[in-house]
């Protein structure tokens, strides 16, 4: 069989893909009490708002989402994993089941991809969703001491193996590393991926994706968009690109310039709009999907979604607008000596 790097590779040649959207407000959506999420586990703390454990609770829930955006048009489906790993679960007391969650939500979303392979022969793909957790390898949480952190690399290394491990013993194609907010999380994410692939005895093609944290166009750690890039290159992904931050109309000169240099797939999956006073997301399918069709006519995507506040009709809508347009072609990007600070520096020739 043709492996899931070259399979989507070559189908993004042929047409512009679409992953999935937002899962957290499709979860809300259903009016879930504390008893759903804990079930029979016996858990210490309160569960409520743990989307993650799910996996092992309401796994209806999980795949009813999953095969509604695949319904929907997504070529990718994502694991409901964004916080499914010890960090974050340690707010649940939930650090010991973090393996099991990981494996059953892509096992969940294999089954579903597969489900809807079969339906019409166009095979679908699984991309293990891995969140940045809530600590910063690059910043001091404490003003008063700049120098402090509140873990290190090697330690937020391992935090991720375990969950990357489990996410491709599950079933996963793909490992997206998303929302990256610090560089440096990213990059112990990168080394946990390699690590990983020793473990289980195949390739796992890396997605990243960088979140924005404001209009400039640079993440929490500092880094531009083109900085970025250069930072987490030599791992060779197969799509690079942005998610969450603000929605698709922000974004646009930033696609832009992502869409120049990276020869890497590029996938866009914004928010739908800017959140009202609150926090609810009002854009329209139509509407998200119209601004993220001009990326499309300017040839500047490969792959679409969306992230908070987006739903099934919002990925059928970007279905619709995208139809028939061509699928960005990867730049000839000339050999340079391209370093990354918070500032891109390339070397003169």
């Amino acid at each position: 069989m043709t492996s899931a790097r070259e399979a989507l590779a070559a189908a993004a040649k042929q047409r512009i893909l679409l992953t999935d959207g937002g899962w957290g407000t499709q979860i809300q959506n259903r009016k879930l009490d504390e008893s759903d999420y804990a079930g029979s586990l016996g858990l210490s703390h309160d569960q409520k708002g743990n989307n993650d454990i799910l996996a092992l609770t309401r796994q209806d829930v999980v795949t009813a989402i999953g095969e509604a955006y695949l319904a929907a048009g997504s070529d990718i489906v994502s694991t409901n994993t964004f916080s499914a790993n010890r960090i974050s679960q340690a707010d649940y007391g939930a650090e010991a089941l973090v393996a099991d969650i990981n494996r059953e939500s892509a096992r969940l979303a294999r089954e579903a991809a597969d489900r809807f392979a079969a339906l019409d022969g166009r095979r679908r793909f699984v991309a293990g969703a891995v969140g940045p957790t809530n600590k910063t390898l690059s910043l001091s949480p404490d003003v008063n001491n700049p120098g402090f952190r509140e873990i290190d690399f090697d330690e937020l290394k391992d935090v991720y193996l375990e969950q990357v491990v489990a996410l491709a013993q599950g079933g996963a194609d793909f490992i997206l590393i998303e929302t990256i907010f610090d560089t440096l999380n990213a990059k112990a994410g990168i080394a946990a991926t390699f690590e990983a692939e020793a473990k289980v005895g195949r390739e796992l093609p890396l997605m990243i994706s960088m979140t924005l944290t404001d209009l400039s166009g640079r993440n929490l750690s500092g880094h531009t968009v083109e900085a970025f890039w250069y930072a987490v290159r030599h791992a060779k992904p197969l799509t690079i690109g942005l998610n969450c931050s603000f929605g698709a109309a922000q974004l646009r000169p930033h696609v832009k310039v992502l869409s120049d240099l990276a020869d890497a797939l590029v996938m866009v999956y914004p928010n739908a709009g800017l959140p009202n006073e609150l926090g609810q997301y009002d854009e329209l399918p139509e509407t998200t999907a119209g601004l993220v069709r001009e990326w499309a006519e300017r040839g500047q995507v490969n792959i679409l979604g969306g992230c908070c506040g987006s739903t099934p009709e919002h990925i059928a809508a970007m279905a619709r607008a995208i139809e028939g347009l061509a699928p960005r072609q990867l730049p000839d990007v000339p050999v340079r000596t391209r370093l990354a600070g918070l500032e891109p520096f390339t070397m003169a020739a």
